[in-house]
Order: C-alpha cells, then structure tokens, then sequence
C-alpha cells in the first residue's frame, strides 16, 4: 500500500507518536523525514509556514497542522479499527477524554517542563509547586475514574483515540513531572498506559528507557533536538 501522506514531526513529540500509532493500526503507512529543528527539512518551511509541528501533507496534497486534528483525519482513513467511536456519544466521549489530557495533563505537564528548562522565565518554585498540584488533581480524578471501570479503555470495550491521547499526555510527565514514586500513585492510569502503548502494531513507538526515577524540581538546561 502506498503511504497515505508524509507526517512532518520529530519521533520525541507526543502528538507524533500518537499519529503515528493510530495510523499503524490501520495498517495505513506514513512517511517521515528525519527532524531536526536547526537544519529543518527541505520543503517544510514552504509548504507549511507557520513553522508547527506536527505537520501531514496528503499523498493528494491535503495539508493539516494540529496534532489532534491530524490524528481524527488519520483515524478516518482507516477500515480495520474504529477509533472515533460507534454513536453521538461516544464521539462526545471521546472529544471530552482528548480536550481532558491535553488541558488538565498536558499543560501543567508542560508548564513545569517550562520553568525547569526556564523557558517560561526565570525558575520560580511557586509556579512550579502550583503546575504540580494541578496535575495532581486531573491524574488523580482519572485514577479514581479507570478503577471504577470493568474495561481496560476509556470509553468502550475497545481502544478509542482518546486513550491514545490519555496514553500520550500521560507518557510525557514520565520525562520530569513523574518519578517512580508518584507512577506508583496511579496504578489504574499507567495499567492504562501499558495496554495502549504495548499493543505490537504502536510499540516501536513508545518506550519507558527515558522515563526519569525521581520527580524534577530543579533547574535544567533544555535538551535538542
């Protein structure tokens, strides 16, 4: 099968394993060149000029940015794994569990990569301390939320977008926000993790070598990429 389009994005980023993930379980191919962010590659900046990744042009030249808006067209590609759910419910369902991880996870997650990398500003202890307890908060919630439910998904009896989504902005927190003390919190959540993650079509995609042993709540230097 021809590859369906080319996916514009670096292998770290959430969103991209995400897409990537979906896409494989629909047996659907992309393609992806290689990324770096000082020696972008040819054609990028072009085509896509606002300059945000994650990025897909179409093997009809349909070009998206946004990566939960690549990820729903890239579900609806697919015939073998319906991913976007079955009734209006459902579809409801699944927009809330996705807007859910990447306003109550992901931005206090990555508010807090942004004061220890000092991106937001000098380190402030506060603001650190404040992002914390948010995350606290919606982790907590959705622990309590996966051990009520007799499904090891979200929403139905099998993987929807939204746990890939929830899989995701969960996964990131394990690079600082999340030590091994605090996974150890939320056994619901990351039995969760490993179920949509450990599938053999979307491990190549995942991996837990980064994940760090201790909380971070110092200063770093920001890595590259």
């Amino acid at each position: 099968m021809a590859p369906i389009g080319t996916l514009w994005g670096f292998s770290h980023q959430i969103q991209t394993k995400v897409i990537r993930s979906v896409a494989a379980l629909n047996d659907l191919e992309l393609e992806q060149p290689q990324w770096n962010w000082s020696d972008r590659p040819a054609g990028f900046t072009s085509t896509f000029t606002y300059g945000k990744i994650p990025a897909f042009e179409g093997s009809d030249g349909f070009k998206l940015i946004e990566g939960a808006t690549i990820a729903r067209y890239v579900c609806g590609l697919g015939t073998k794994v319906n991913l976007l759910g079955s009734d209006a419910k459902e579809i409801a369902l699944i927009d809330q569990w996705m807007h859910f991880s990447e306003q109550e996870i992901g931005a206090p997650s990555h508010n807090i990569l942004g004061v220890i990398y000092g991106v937001s500003g000098p380190f402030n202890r506060e603001v650190l301390d404040k992002q914390a307890e948010r995350l606290v908060r919606a982790l907590t919630y959705v622990e309590t939320y996966l051990a009520t439910r007799s499904s090891d998904y979200l929403i139905s009896d099998s993987v929807t977008l939204a746990d890939f989504f929830l899989a995701g902005e969960v996964y990131g927190c394990c690079h600082a926000s999340l030590g091994a003390a605090e996974r150890a919190k939320y056994p619901s959540i990351f039995a969760h993790l490993a179920k949509v993650t450990g599938n053999e079509k979307v491990k190549e995609f995942w991996g837990t070598e980064d994940f760090t042993e201790v909380a971070v709540t110092e200063p770093r230097e920001l890595p590259r990429f």
